[in-house]
């Protein structure tokens, strides 16, 4: 049993230092998921270099607005638990996830082409511009429906009551969660919509 782990169970560890230790983790896990996706925008400017695919500008400024505003949610939320606004943390928190949801079925439906009768503009298998598309949305998509999972069940434990104006640690993990997947979008946005000269 480590010191950590003995600390805990014989009730030595104040919750203050559960909280900072909780932080440090949270924080160490987003260093390393800022690494992968740190690959993925690199390998959009090796593959595609001074160059982009035709996309749908009018979608792209929809979903990054849909998840900027997600965002500001998120955080009003986060505010309302912090002084015990639980009736204003539920609905800022399900309208969060409506939105995340909302950017999932324009990536999925609208992006890749499931909703549209004609089928995908660009697929996975045409060449650099699929695979690099279709990498860097699925890999952000899966993160936010994660993320979407995360406050859904963050929502319910505030509906039952567990967080107070002293303990709101898995509304404050889930809030930074958020803000740090809306944040990779802010760089992949005009990595794959603005940057680049458009090559049919």
């Amino acid at each position: 049993m480590s010191h950590v782990e003995h600390l805990e169970h014989t009730g030595e560890m104040s919750y203050a230092q559960r909280l900072r230790l909780n932080r440090w983790g949270l924080w160490m896990f987003l260093v390393s998921e800022s690494f992968m996706f740190s690959g993925l925008f690199a390998a959009r400017f090796y593959l595609w270099g001074n160059t982009r695919p035709e996309l749908d500008q009018n979608l792209g400024l929809a979903l990054t607005s849909i998840l900027l505003l997600s965002s500001f949610f998120m955080n009003r939320a986060e505010t309302a638990i912090s002084v015990g606004d639980r009736k204003e943390f539920l609905r800022s928190a399900l309208i969060t996830a409506g939105l995340g949801i909302a950017f999932l079925l324009g990536v999925v439906g609208l992006e890749w082409g499931l909703f549209l009768p004609e089928g995908p503009h660009i697929r996975p298998t045409d060449g650099a511009f699929g695979a690099v598309l279709y990498g860097m949305t699925g890999f952000h998509a899966f993160h936010v429906l994660t993320g979407v999972i995360f406050i859904l069940i963050v929502w319910n434990l505030g509906r039952k009551g567990h967080f107070s104006p002293e303990r709101y640690w898995a509304v404050e993990a889930c809030a930074v969660y958020w803000h740090f997947v809306d944040l990779v979008w802010v760089f992949f946005y005009p990595a794959l919509y603005l940057i680049g000269q458009v090559v049919s």
